[in-house]
């Protein structure tokens, strides 16, 4: 049994605004596993990251090939559980500290952001916290179908007596009180079987995140945020969408179509394996051809046996059969978009992250099929970050870091509430116990 319990995914409590902590994140992904340690001090406010009370100073970090992960899902429990063992060991050499406890991404399990209003008549005369807790719940367990989990649910604004655009309605006087709120879910079983993996590893679950949220936190600017902002992480199993507007994370979305699949399309596509497909990706893969791409040619071992003779394949061929993907991915991504907040949003735009995002040609292509402006997101306003790390395949762990200095936005129901513990003495503290029975 995990800490999933009530439809909700486990949560942190705010920090404390005045002390040091050390933190770690754990993306598990399709391709990768990533795991970030940092310390997170106290900081005077940042013109362009209000929202961050704490500078995040990276001590640690790892990278290695994911294993039984197919789509941001568990597939293969042992196999993931030996890749996270060797992620955190990694990362946990390099800081030189002990991870008791992690803050975890969510990529698979069909992300879905609702948008819930929820109301109730006030009982004292004017708002309490009470009450807040009371309608913002009441909202939550209605946008929760069968099957899913509770990942974010952010309220987004309030009215009184049917007037919005209420900012903190906390004593004010109404006969009745409203919430939108952002409620945020994924399939249960996939929140419950990344949650398993690593409690197998003997590690805390400190919180869980959406992948997009996460990765909008960590390359976004506050003033992005204000004016309206897709954040698109292109991973390789799936692709993840979150939507900001007036500063608030409005909506969340996303399919199973990601940069595996493009390795996939090329590896039948030129006849060779997928190793060898990834290879050529990462090397040439373009969705943009000039004019000399069809007389460029290049030799690809064949998939099978060896002695077959090598494929020869030109350039163009290579871009021609990454662009049909990559273009399938950005239609899929606006017609997403058309149905969320951001429609509404006319001077809004769109910022890429993920490692498929570095496929050459992949902002202008995106430009025009999405009919924004476009730029590809990397970390902001990390410490010691190492250029391996400032890519924006590490914006989703690199949020997960910042994610525990916005935890006091949400709604949290008290029975998940965790403890993030402070420190210097390089240990995380113990975040509550989780049962491990049979492991």
């Amino acid at each position: 049994m995990t800490g999933l319990d009530r439809n909700q995914t486990p949560k942190t409590r705010p920090m404390a605004q005045k002390r040091t902590a050390l933190v770690a994140s754990l993306d598990v992904g399709t391709s990768k596993i990533a795991c970030m340690i940092a310390r997170l001090k106290p900081c005077p406010p940042n013109e362009a990251l209000r929202g961050r009370s704490h500078a995040v100073e990276l001590i640690g970090y790892s990278q290695i090939q994911s294993r039984g992960v197919k789509a941001g899902a568990v597939v293969d429990l042992a196999e993931c559980e030996q890749a996270v063992r060797q992620a955190v060991a990694l990362a946990e050499r390099m800081a030189k500290v002990r991870v008791e406890s992690v803050f975890l991404s969510v990529s698979g399990g069909r992300l879905h952001g609702q948008l819930v209003e929820a109301a109730a008549d006030i009982r004292g005369g004017s708002v309490t916290e009470a009450d807040i807790t009371r309608v913002t719940s009441t909202g939550m367990r209605h946008a929760t179908g069968e099957g899913r989990t509770v990942l974010h649910a952010l309220p987004v604004g309030y009215a009184l007596d049917g007037a919005k655009g209420i900012r903190d309605p906390r004593g004010m006087v109404a006969r009745q009180f409203g919430v939108d709120m952002n409620v945020v879910t994924a399939d249960a079983t996939v929140a419950k079987n990344l949650m398993l993996v690593v409690e197998r590893c003997h590690i805390n679950v400190e919180a869980m995140a959406a992948s997009p949220y996460v990765a909008g936190l960590s390359v976004l600017t506050d003033d992005e945020a204000d004016l309206g902002a897709a954040v698109i992480e292109m991973g390789a199993g799936s692709t993840t969408i979150a939507t900001y507007s007036g500063g608030r994370f409005v909506h969340a979305s996303g399919f199973a179509v990601g940069g595996q699949h493009i390795t996939m399309d090329l590896a039948r596509g030129v006849g060779a394996c997928i190793a060898d497909a990834e290879r050529i990706k990462t090397l040439y893969g373009t969705v943009l051809t000039g004019g000399s791409d069809a007389r460029e040619l290049m030799s690809v071992p064949a998939a099978g046996d060896e002695r077959d003779a090598p494929q020869i394949v030109s350039r163009a061929t290579i871009a021609n059969i990454v662009r049909h993907r990559a273009e399938e991915i950005f239609e899929m991504v606006r017609d997403r978009l058309a149905d969320s907040p951001f429609a509404a949003e006319p001077r809004a735009r769109v910022v890429l992250s993920g490692g498929a995002s570095q496929l050459t040609g992949t902002v202008e292509l995106a430009t025009r099929i999405l009919n924004r402006p476009v730029r590809i997101g990397r970390p902001l306003g990390f410490g010691r970050m190492p250029n391996e790390a400032k890519g924006p395949s590490f914006a989703v762990p690199a949020g997960l870091l910042v994610y525990p200095q916005y935890a006091h936005l949400e709604h949290v129901e008290p029975r998940h509430t965790r403890q993030l513990r402070t420190g210097t003495d390089g240990y995380f503290g113990k975040v509550g116990r989780w049962l491990r029975e049979g492991f």
